[in-house]
């Protein structure tokens, strides 16, 4: 990631599995932060349950969303920012936490992730499986869908088993917007970011662009996109 960033978290970060009491509930993947003293490290738990609906091809993008450069780099580095209080510190806004988790993802051919087509065919499915999420997300909690009907459309759609596809139905019924807020969040970062290099040019860096992005930590994207056309003001003059 060295080419990419230059600030880095100094907590430790282990992969670790999924217990079996609440496997069968969980999501592909979760992230869970680490203490700032070192105590704890931060926490990539990976689901096993059921491994014939979680397949290798997904794995390189489960990764850089929920460890390295994605929910480990910007939460970590968010909590030991002790220049921030603490609501913003130990906080998180979902379009701007999820958001980068996505565009963290996005960044796997620039980090040189996807060395064959197979891992980038996963990259790809999981784009599809986002752009499913903003449907059946409106689809339950706009337009009343059903249980059966998101299942049958994520079925329609895309290459995934019924263990994957029932937890996440069930996840959405229960936290409305959330798969919005994923998708939109990594669309107003990628969409910050090109208008930066669009003004910035040959002086655009992308590591400090991505150091701008994290070091005040989570903030609505409004905010984030003031803040980032500031910084390229500052580079113009």
């Amino acid at each position: 990631a060295e080419n990419l960033f230059e600030v880095f978290p100094k907590t430790g970060f282990e992969v670790r599995r999924v217990e079996p009491f609440r496997e069968r509930s969980a999501s592909a993947g979760s992230y869970t932060a680490g203490t700032t003293d070192g105590s704890r490290p931060g926490i990539f738990y990976a689901n096993a349950y059921d491994l014939s609906a979680r397949p290798k091809w997904a794995m390189e993008s489960l990764y850089l969303h929920e460890a390295i450069p994605g929910h480990h780099f910007q939460i970590m580095i968010q909590h030991e920012n002790e220049d921030l209080p603490g609501f913003r510190r130990f906080g998180g806004v979902t379009a701007f936490v999820e958001g980068w988790g996505l565009y963290a993802e996005s960044l796997g051919k620039e980090l040189g992730v996807f060395p064959d087509p197979y891992q980038y065919f996963g990259s790809l499915n999981w784009e599809l499986w986002r752009a499913i999420r903003l449907v059946v997300d409106t689809g339950i909690h706009a337009k009343g869908w059903t249980r059966q009907q998101v299942l049958d459309y994520m079925y329609a759609n895309a290459a995934v088993a019924e263990a994957r596809a029932v937890s996440e139905a069930e996840r959405f019924m229960a936290i409305p917007g959330q798969a919005l807020a994923y998708k939109i969040g990594q669309l107003r970062i990628r969409a910050i970011r090109d208008k930066a290099e669009e003004r910035l040019g040959d002086k655009f860096d992308v590591k400090a662009f991505h150091t701008q992005v994290l070091q005040d930590g989570a903030m609505p994207l409004s905010m984030l996109e003031a803040k980032i056309d500031r910084w390229v003001e500052e580079q113009l003059n």
